[in-house]
């Protein structure tokens, strides 16, 4: 038996929950869990569990999706001054498989941050299973489960009625050490 099938992710209050169900409650029903929240980083994890997977018992690349597109959106509306963004175009590379009780990791960084566009690289990794370290498998590393790229139209005017849709992510930003967005077109 497998280390995933003999000791399955459980469940835990913490100040991640709190933090995501306030920030995207779609990606907190999944179990995602927001950790660091800048205008230049955003981090989070997943436990795999039924609930976010397909019948075959392996995370949905749906569930994928929405972790790329709400963690850019994120980012690109704090690199925005908090104004208003729309995504444009989400693509999106499998590359490996997540079963249930894995834990997958999630980082997006910018790639351009454009007075009109932003676009963001978001990737996902499994988190290497304990056991493997402990049978003296050191060459496993994080593994890659996917990789996407998000285009968001950014700068756009919020209305009146939704004026306070950013102040959850201004509030947690705040409570990450000053990090200013560093990233540049690398064309």
């Amino acid at each position: 038996m497998d280390y995933r099938r003999r000791h399955p992710p459980q469940p835990q209050t913490t100040n991640d929950d709190k933090k995501t169900a306030e920030l995207d409650p779609v990606l907190h029903s999944m179990g995602f869990q927001i950790e660091e929240v800048s205008p230049s980083q955003l981090t989070g994890r997943l436990p795999v569990t039924p609930r976010c997977c397909q019948p075959f018992r392996v995370l949905h690349g749906g569930v994928s999706a929405l972790v790329a597109e709400g963690l850019a959106s994120m980012g690109a509306h704090m690199a925005s001054g908090y104004r208003r963004v729309a995504g444009i175009s989400l693509t999106i590379n499998h590359f490996r498989s997540a079963a249930v009780g894995d834990l997958v990791l999630a980082r997006a960084k910018p790639v351009h941050v454009g007075r009109s566009t932003q676009v963001w690289e978001v990737k996902l990794w499994k988190q290497p299973d304990p056991s493997s370290m402990q049978e003296g498998n050191n060459n496993q590393g994080p593994q890659i489960i996917s990789e996407s790229r998000v285009t968001l139209l950014c700068n756009l005017p919020v209305p009146d009625s939704l004026k306070h849709a950013g102040n959850a992510l201004q509030k947690y930003a705040a409570e990450a050490p000053n990090k200013k967005t560093a990233a540049t077109s690398k064309l």
